[in-house]
């Protein structure tokens, strides 16, 4: 049995963000082929609601700990020095916006990004408001899908030897499928589970085969009493599972060493962007991928100076990457975090957690770019006009890939349960 560990990631609640998948099926070191079973017959039940043509990709950065507001997109300069603290704003190439001083790359391609100011958030350390639109005390129990999953489920077969999901940052809370089943976790490539990206040593090709077909033999008297056709739908997702190991696709997408050199001067120390960029090319519907520490109660702008240079590498490049592909259009990002930081600078020369107001980067996906979206207060406390939720937002994101943000899908209980309960868009955006 191998194990894929998730990343961890340490907030200052104490709590670890570390979470690992097990998997193992036939000596492949590849466990899809049990989470593929799994929900198998919920597939076929589901059949209808899946739309024809295949979907556009999304590629979710999550900033872990709660990056600040105030000192990236929505900057204060009037404001009191205890507030607006030590960053000064620049001016980006769309008239009347502004944002840090240590993203100039990301300004002067502001024409291609678009900035949400006024969202509003939830007071917990967690991915799973930014990732499935609900917030974390209301998944304990509703276990609500994310949003990848949503995407593996939608997509369904039609992706192949390529995982339509894929975590570059391991799983967590958010990441999960929720009531969708285990067959929608996604892909997970972190650590020791890069070994699922080939065959495990001394199992050949023809090996494989065998397995397999002694694997077909003891299913043969299943299959026989099976008045259902369940073991049909079963044996098409051990193909797939099968498929991803031998066809190499995604372990050729994963090795950035294909790039050229000069590429990959560009993501140094960010790799995961262009990795990213890379599963989307492959085919993969939707990517997440974290980057730094933004849990900032002490001394948030010595931390800051250090990862926003990279963090705007990372975006513009990748963005940039996206347009000279012309897959902007195709292709939906978003870079957010679970809240914002309180305005007031404290003691320690941090800001602490603040859910009443946050912002997030948006770019691609055929939304309308070049704008800031809303506004704060003077002191950056709450939204002053425009106010949006997370979810609406997410609903937003769902709606430039192709989702329906009103379909429903049955919970563990049957109930059928909206994939957002708060859809409106983003009006600006759309």
């Amino acid at each position: 049995m191998l194990q894929i560990l998730g990343s961890a990631h340490r907030f200052c609640d104490g709590l670890s963000r570390r979470n690992f998948l097990q998997i193992g099926a036939f000596g492949t070191g590849l466990t899809l082929t049990g989470a593929l079973r799994a929900d198998a017959a919920a597939k076929k039940a589901d059949e209808s609601a899946r739309p024809s043509r295949q979907f556009k990709s999304a590629i979710f950065v999550y900033l872990p700990g709660g990056p600040s507001h105030m000192d990236m997109y929505d900057l204060k300069p009037d404001a009191p020095a205890e507030f607006r603290g030590e960053f000064k704003p620049i001016a980006t190439n769309v008239p009347g916006v502004q944002i840090c001083e240590h993203m100039p790359l990301q300004a002067k391609m502001f024409d291609k990004l678009a900035v949400v100011r006024s969202l509003v958030s939830a007071d917990e350390h967690s991915d799973s408001l930014v990732m499935t639109g609900y917030p974390e005390r209301v998944n304990r129990t509703a276990e609500h899908p994310s949003f990848g999953a949503v995407v593996s489920k939608m997509r369904g077969d039609t992706a192949g030897a390529i995982p339509p999901y894929v975590s570059l940052r391991g799983m967590s809370r958010g990441t999960e499928p929720g009531f969708l089943g285990v067959a929608h976790r996604p892909f997970t490539p972190s650590g020791p589970g890069n070994a699922n990206l080939k065959l495990a040593n001394g199992v050949t090709a023809d090996r494989l085969s065998d397995r397999r077909t002694l694997l077909e033999s003891f299913d043969d008297a299943r299959r026989d009493v099976d008045a259902t056709g369940t073991m049909a739908g079963l044996d098409a997702y051990t193909d797939r599972a099968l498929e991803m190991v031998t066809s190499g696709a995604v372990r050729t997408a994963l090795n950035i060493e294909k790039e050229d050199k000069n590429v990959r001067d560009k993501y140094k120390s960010v790799e995961n962007f262009l990795t990213a960029r890379r599963l989307i090319e492959a085919g993969v519907g939707f990517v997440t991928l974290s980057y730094g520490g933004w849990d900032t109660h002490g001394q948030n702008f010595t931390s800051l100076k250090k990862q926003l240079p990279n963090l705007d590498r990372g975006i513009a490049n990748l963005v940039s990457d996206l347009h000279e592909r012309g897959m902007q259009d195709d292709v939906v990002l978003v870079v957010w975090g679970e809240f914002g930081r309180t305005p007031k600078i404290n003691s320690g020369a941090g800001r602490d957690h603040w859910s009443p107001a946050m912002s997030a980067l948006v770019a691609g996906g055929g939304l309308k770019m070049g704008q800031a979206v809303g506004a704060t207060t003077a002191k950056g406390e709450r939204p002053k006009d425009q106010a949006y939720t997370v979810p609406q937002l997410m609903s937003t994101l769902y709606r430039a890939i192709g989702i329906d943000p009103s379909i429903t899908f049955p919970n563990g209980a049957g109930r059928p349960m909206y994939v957002l309960d708060d859809r409106e868009p983003v009006k600006e955006l759309v």
